[in-house]
C-alpha cells in the first residue's frame, strides 16, 4: 500500500478544546498513524501518515476540529512517511 505522509500545523483557537485527543481518535479509527502537540505559539503541529484516501479525510476533519475549536488557517506540507506504529499526543 502506498503511504503518503504530510505535516499539518492548525491555527486558530485549537488548544484547550480538545483538539489532540480527537485529533488522535479520529486519525485511529482510520487507521493512520502519527503524533499530534501543542507548540508554545498556540498551533497544535500534527504528523499524520498513511492511506492517501483516509489522509484527505483526516485533512478535512482538522480544517473545522472539534466543536468548540476555531480553525482559521492550516498549513500542510507534504513529507517522507516514517512508517509509525500509531497515533500519539505528544
Amino acid at each position: 500500500m502506498e503511504l503518503k505522509a504530510v505535516h499539518i500545523v492548525v491555527h486558530g483557537r485549537v488548544q484547550g478544546v480538545w483538539f489532540r485527543g480527537s485529533a488522535q481518535t479520529f486519525a485511529s479509527e482510520r487507521d493512520l498513524k502519527g503524533w499530534a502537540k501543542n507548540c508554545p505559539d498556540g498551533t497544535v503541529e500534527i504528523h499524520v501518515e498513511g492511506d492517501p484516501l483516509k489522509l484527505d479525510e483526516f485533512l478535512k476533519w482538522c480544517g473545522q476540529g472539534p466543536p468548540s475549536a476555531e480553525v482559521t488557517q492550516m498549513d500542510v506540507t507534504p513529507v517522507p512517511a516514517r512508517e509509525m506504529e500509531k497515533f500519539f499526543i505528544r
